[in-house]
């Protein structure tokens, strides 16, 4: 059927040819900006050496010493309770939830779900977590995703202690670089009076693009930091480039690429194909837009299962969202996550907010703007509380997400460490 049509599709090894001379020629100029800044930080093999490094648990403990952080007290307790398996076991989990139901039901783990969590803006907030989840026998997430200034984060040793934690717990986290449009990379750009600017994209113009790769390679080779967030076409292409090279970058789409049809989702995991490098892409996650329904999610899985990454590319799905300032109220994806996770595997469901029944009743709902101000301001104008009883919010709808799949039989991936022993 469509013969005629679908041979009108195929890639001539002439063009594949071109493009390859394209990215080989000696003179491209936008190739060679991109050699010049990962020779300017030693190269490939020095990179991958350096960010090995920095990576160690052993390496940001000595370092967490050595700075007299006061949070290293706080990361050597969690280790206490990693090792002595305080933390409530999944299985004991389940037949908390299920009770006598527990012997009739098989846990899939190879369509588990990864618990998500969004924004971990502050360590403190994570050792509060881990202390509630602690004492209500409680999940604690297996992937965190991080929005905070990154130089504010560096000067005050939240970087590197959140790092050191994510290791002890057995969690994934990813970090948002601040070369991004809220930075005034766009110098047109004002507040709502420019909203219309913004939709051409506001993140990465000019040279942007190579200032991020720089700002990359600094994180990765000093910190180890190994997985950011990618808002870009541009910087897409170049995480691509930068794995194809050597480079051990891993990073997700976010959900402000607008991922919110098949074709979109088609287009990255192809150019993700055409740059992967012996079968392995950089782009571990796709953050699918709020809009996008669940048969458009499971034709995205057909294509990512036929171009060999199911088990790479997770797909990052928003079950709740911060309450202000992103997307019409009530917004509760919970019941289609059911429905999606018994067939589609490696998903994350992504917790953005709390529960909308919860939000509507705090003094201060959760507000995607509040990511973007500055620390000391958060502090000035009486914040931190209100926010940090946000994030916690989070964590019990991550908590109700989790046993409403534990109810259904399907799997969860919490904190590993904390867990899964």
């Amino acid at each position: 059927m469509y013969e005629g049509l679908r041979a009108r599709l195929k890639i001539s090894e002439s063009i594949l040819d071109e493009i390859n001379g394209f990215l080989l020629d000696p003179e491209n100029p936008v190739v060679n900006a991109l050699f010049e800044v990962v020779e300017r930080f030693g190269g490939v093999d020095k990179i991958n050496k350096k960010a090995e490094l920095a990576g160690q648990l052993a390496t940001r403990l000595d370092m967490l010493k050595e700075q007299k952080s006061p949070y290293l007290d706080d990361i050597l307790w969690l280790q206490e309770q990693a090792s002595s398996g305080s933390f409530v076991p999944l299985r004991t989990y389940q037949e908390m939830v299920l009770g006598d139901r527990i012997h009739q039901v098989h846990f899939d783990h190879a369509r588990a779900v990864t618990l998500e969590i969004s924004a971990l803006q502050y360590f403190p907030w994570l050792i509060k977590e881990a202390r509630h989840a602690l004492a209500n026998r409680e999940l604690m997430p297996g992937r965190f995703i991080r929005v905070r200034f990154m130089k504010e984060q560096e000067a005050d040793g939240d970087l590197l202690a959140v790092h050191a934690a994510m290791q002890v717990i057995g969690a994934t986290v990813v970090e948002t670089l601040d070369t991004k449009g809220t930075d005034g990379a766009n110098v047109h750009l004002g507040g709502p009076d420019t909203i219309t600017g913004y939709f051409g994209g506001p993140g990465q113009p000019n040279g942007y693009p190579l200032k991020w790769v720089e700002e990359y390679l600094y994180y990765h080779t000093q910190y180890g930091v190994r997985q950011v967030l990618n808002i870009n076409p541009g910087t897409l292409l170049l995480g691509f480039l930068l794995r194809k090279l050597g480079v051990g970058i891993e990073f997700k789409a976010s959900v402000f690429m607008g991922m919110d049809n098949p074709y979109t989702v088609m287009l990255n995991l192809l150019a993700a194909k055409l740059f992967s490098a012996e079968g392995v892409t950089p782009l571990i996650g796709l953050n699918f837009s709020n809009s996008v329904n669940n048969d458009t999610i499971r034709l995205c899985d057909t294509i990512r299962n036929r171009l060999g990454f199911e088990d790479n590319v997770r797909f990052e799905h928003h079950i709740v969202e911060a309450y202000k300032s992103i997307v019409r109220q009530p917004y509760d994806r919970t019941e289609e996550l059911l429905d999606l996770a018994a067939t589609v595997k490696n998903i994350s469901a992504k917790h953005e907010g709390g529960s909308p029944e919860v939000e509507a009743t705090r003094e201060h709902p959760s507000d995607i703007l509040d990511y973007f101000i500055p620390k000391q301001e958060v502090i000035d104008r009486g914040l931190m509380p209100l926010l940090e009883n946000n994030y916690m919010d989070k964590h019990q709808a991550v908590n109700r997400t989790a046993r409403a799949l534990t109810e259904k039989g399907l799997a969860v991936i919490p904190a590993l460490n904390l867990h899964c022993k």
